[in-house]
């Protein structure tokens, strides 16, 4: 988080898309019926059809979920909630992850040649990757998860504690 003179501004942000993503397939996941409609879905989640209708194709595209067609077809989980993580969700929806243009296509840069900082942003966008890939669906779907403290360093002096606002 970058705090700007009108206050807080976020750096990395999932997008909408995800983020609709992570709460269909989390339905999904905790559902004992395990499989639902679109449109279902949709009326649930207060979610558009349309919307919902996109996330799940792109899920379906990433193999997240399965769809079976007919009057008792629908959409439910390609695998266990254990098993499909954070980073999946995003690799499905968003593509790979990429801090910077050289995260994604190394050697593609015209700056790379002399750049001092792409290989660390390599390491920290690998770094990150592998932190998603360490939080399953069934860890986001937990609503009673408890939210670590977040510390933001401003400054060597300044400390900002944050609590996320659904903690």
């Amino acid at each position: 988080m970058v705090l700007n003179q009108t206050g807080p501004r976020s750096v990395l942000r999932i997008s909408k898309l995800t983020d609709y993503a992570t709460v269909l397939l989390a339905h999904l996941a905790g559902d004992g019926a395990g499989q639902r409609t679109a449109v279902e879905l949709a009326e649930w989640s207060k979610i558009g059809l349309p919307t919902v209708s996109k996330v799940l194709k792109e899920l379906q595209r990433g193999g997240l979920v399965t769809s079976t067609r007919g009057a008792r077809g629908g959409y439910s989980l390609a695998r266990s909630a254990d098993t499909i993580s954070a980073a999946d969700i995003l690799d499905a929806v968003e593509g790979p992850l990429g801090l910077t243009e050289c995260s994604i296509h190394p050697g593609q840069c015209d700056l790379e040649s002399g750049c001092r900082v792409g290989r660390s942003w390599q390491r920290v966008n690998v770094a990150i990757h592998r932190a998603l890939a360490d939080v399953s669906l069934t860890d986001l779907a937990n609503a009673d998860a408890v939210v670590p403290e977040l510390i933001v360093r401003l400054s060597p002096r300044i400390a900002v504690r944050a609590r996320p606002e659904h903690a």
